[in-house]
């Protein structure tokens, strides 16, 4: 843990989109599959047509394999939205791919639930199962059956 560059550190922030502030560290239990779990109910981004800010709770969950992503990095990396310009679907997805090359996880989804600007909220959802893996499977079960029961909508 030695090589990690923002924990316990003074923390500085990007204010443009920044990848590269993304750490990982070696998983201690690459033979078991379990789940992580990060909930950032603050993250903020910008609409790309009329600058105006998008705000949302961005939830990742995944399962990891040899790498795993340093929370505090991944804050900083959220918080680099923060002047994006980036439609709400974009901005899952980009943080899905980013969070696909780093660790190459066995799975990972991103969800995200912007609140409402002009009366409608937009909730995008993106996943993906590690080729050749049982977690293909998953992917696919698990876009297919996602928000089939949606949750009381109490938030916004």
């Amino acid at each position: 843990m030695d090589d990690l560059k923002s924990l316990g550190k003074s923390t500085g922030y990007e204010f443009s989109y920044s990848p590269e502030v993304l750490e990982t560290f070696e998983n201690r239990h690459p033979e078991n599959d379990y789940w992580v779990k990060f909930n950032c109910p603050e993250f903020t981004s910008l609409c790309p047509i009329t600058g105006q800010p998008d705000f949302a709770a961005i939830y990742i969950s995944y399962i990891p394999d040899v790498k795993m992503v340093e929370s505090k990095s991944l804050k900083l990396y959220l918080f680099s939205f923060r002047n994006h310009g980036g439609f709400h679907e974009d901005c899952v997805n980009i943080i899905m791919k980013d969070l696909i090359r780093l660790m190459e996880p066995r799975y990972i989804e991103v969800w995200g639930k912007f609140t409402p600007r002009g009366g409608i909220s937009i909730d995008p959802y993106c996943n993906y199962g590690k080729p050749e893996t049982k977690f293909v499977a998953m992917a696919d079960f698990r876009m297919m059956n996602h928000d089939l029961y949606p949750e009381k909508v109490d938030n916004r």
